[in-house]
């Protein structure tokens, strides 16, 4: 008897430029072992809040491994498989070939040297300041920003030459996010703002775009592709998607001062940040309403794969999460919930819940049609599920938590009582993420498992017969 449900196998193998196949691979993998390496690190911080005495030396001190954590996740992990996933997207909506091969490789290299030379920096102490997710300093940051702007110029190249008459929406998001990520870095690390309340502005506006312009365009973008392609069916609504992506681009540039409500900011720019933080539920509504409804009618066709349920739950938290942080926008709510664990929960929520799990969606399309070399399908599923329970057990432990933190500082406790009230939810905090940490070492045997074979054999009936 089977212990999972029966999942349809990939129903092509694409033929495609091998030299490609192997440099998108090349992206994922380096991805993967920076995802495993960055994620070490975050299971070990939330052990040491639960037990502070374990390996007290400087190099493993919280400031130094956790600024290691966000920026190898963010940079590594993340930005790295996105970029991947993308150079096979713009080309394939394109119906052209990628304008440089030669390019993105280059790129590839960059960028990996600029995410390890960040983290021997951040080991060494050697920081921008408490800038968060801006700790890499600017020689690091620059090398990073040329490895995008690489990828851009060749991406840019190929829509141009572009065979179709319009630009794929898919394609108006990914572009959209590198050059909003070329400007944001630039914006954050030109050396005029870094003094005084200047820089407490450009921090927001920095911390917030970077995951705003950066990652959210970027992952709706590819879902824009897989979604339809998978489905066997167009998206819902051309025009929803027109709107989603210029409401976003309206909205969320605004909405970074949120993070300083009730500090010395002007009163009338932290009132802007509100009230666009609420006008980016024009944004969530339009695209998360062109997902569903396009899966609708197909969630048969959605129980029988193994990378669509990893696209049902990404959309389901970019809709929860982004929706819950325009409420943590609000004055009363931010009074309660802002410096507390509840941020916390909040950003895992959104770059895990929301951003990793359309990364993994779109690696399970896109490599076994890529190799012709399927995972086991048990394993994408406790992929599936202990990356998931594990978000869950982690996020509810620590929005509960924070809660009553807040709580307990606004009832003027003495701030040891919060954090003795915090350790039950710190325990759970160390569950959730050992699921988390043991779904990423699946994922990665699976990369394995989907790596190119040494000679690919040309035939597509020959391939198919091999897996």
């Amino acid at each position: 008897m089977a212990i999972v449900a029966q999942k349809s196998k990939i129903d092509e193998i694409i033929d495609e430029d091998q030299k490609l196949t192997r440099l998108i691979y090349s992206y994922i993998y380096s991805s993967t072992a920076w995802l495993i390496f960055g994620t070490l690190i975050g299971l070990f911080l939330a052990l040491r809040f639960a037990y502070p005495d374990l390996w007290v030396v400087s190099v493993l001190s919280f400031g130094r491994l956790r600024p290691i954590h966000t920026n190898v996740v963010f940079w590594g992990w993340a930005s790295l498989s996105m970029i991947g996933l993308s150079l096979y997207v713009v080309p394939r909506t394109s119906q052209r070939r990628l304008f440089s091969l030669a390019l993105s490789r280059q790129a590839l290299y960059v960028i990996n040297v600029s995410v390890a030379l960040g983290v021997i920096c951040l080991s060494f102490g050697i920081n921008n300041g408490g800038q968060e997710y801006r700790e890499f300093i600017w020689p690091v940051m620059l090398l990073f920003a040329l490895g995008i702007a690489s990828n851009l110029f060749n991406l840019y190249k190929t829509v141009a030459d572009r065979n179709t008459e319009e630009i794929y929406i898919s394609n108006w998001y990914i572009l959209a996010a590198y050059i909003w990520t070329i400007v944001v870095v630039v914006i954050a690390y030109i050396p005029f703002y870094q003094y005084s309340l200047g820089e407490t502005i450009i921090q927001g506006y920095y911390m917030h775009m970077g995951v705003g312009m950066w990652f959210t365009p970027m992952v709706l973008g590819l879902t824009y592709y897989f979604l339809p392609k998978l489905l066997n069916k167009p998206i819902y609504s051309y025009s929803l998607g027109v709107l989603a992506f210029w409401t976003q681009m309206v909205f969320y540039s605004l909405i970074g001062a949120h993070h300083f409500v009730f500090s010395p900011i002007p009163w009338s720019l932290q009132t802007v940040a509100i009230v666009f933080s609420f006008g980016m539920f024009v944004t969530l509504f339009a695209g998360t309403a062109n997902f569903l409804l396009t899966m609708k009618g197909s969630f048969r066709t959605i129980g029988k794969s193994y990378s669509l349920p990893f696209f049902l739950v990404g959309v389901i938290f970019y809709f929860l999460a982004s929706g819950q942080g325009s409420l943590e926008a609000l004055r009363s709510l931010n009074d309660i919930w802002h410096f507390t664990n509840y941020v916390v929960a909040h950003s895992h929520l959104t770059m895990y819940g929301f951003v990793c799990f359309l990364i993994w969606g779109g690696i399970y399309a896109l490599l076994p049609r890529l190799t012709g070399n399927e995972p086991s399908h048990l394993l994408v599923g406790i992929h599936f599920w202990f990356a998931l329970i594990g978000l869950l057990v982690y996020s509810f432990a620590l929005m509960i938590g924070g809660t009553m933190q807040g709580q307990s500082w606004i009832s003027q406790a003495p701030f040891i009582k919060s954090v003795e009230l915090m350790i039950p939810f710190l325990l759970w905090r160390i569950i959730g993420g050992t699921f988390m940490f043991l779904s990423h070492l699946i994922f990665a045997y699976n990369v394995y498992i989907m790596k190119p074979a040494p000679i690919m054999i040309q035939n597509q009936n020959q391939i198919g017969d091999t897996i």
